[in-house]
């Protein structure tokens, strides 16, 4: 089965679009394969603006999103996999939705500690 997440991705963009909100993507720039400008890098994540006005040639499908926007005067081609989007939101509201960390390596389980034996203890003497 496909993952839902580039399905509510897309359809709360429309949202916001359709309630004049400026949606921003919030994207973990550690994932493989994210092209965005190093220089606005914050904590190995950044914040785009991907409101229609800010971006050409916006595509966003099952796998990633890639548009182009200017940074500092300079055109660049941004591609985001959808597994590095962390969260999709309003500008004015921080109204949206955001995921969690679906990449990272889960902790291992830790095995179970064998049952303590249920005989009480007992002293013996010794001579």
């Amino acid at each position: 089965m496909t993952s839902q997440k580039p399905y509510l991705i897309r359809a709360i963009y429309e949202w916001l679009l359709d309630n004049k909100l400026t949606p921003y993507l919030l994207v973990n720039t550690l994932m493989d394969s994210v092209k965005v400008p190093e220089k606005y890098i914050n904590d190995d994540k950044i914040v785009l603006n991907i409101a229609p006005d800010a971006v050409q040639h916006f595509q966003a499908d099952n796998e990633c999103i890639s548009f182009s926007a200017r940074f500092s005067g300079r055109a660049m081609k941004l591609f985001i996999p959808i597994d590095a989007i962390q969260g999709i939101y309003g500008k004015e509201n921080n109204e949206g939705m955001f995921f969690t960390d679906e990449e990272l390596p889960q902790p291992p389980i830790p095995p179970k500690k064998p049952l303590a034996s249920k005989e009480r203890p007992s002293l013996k003497i010794v001579k």
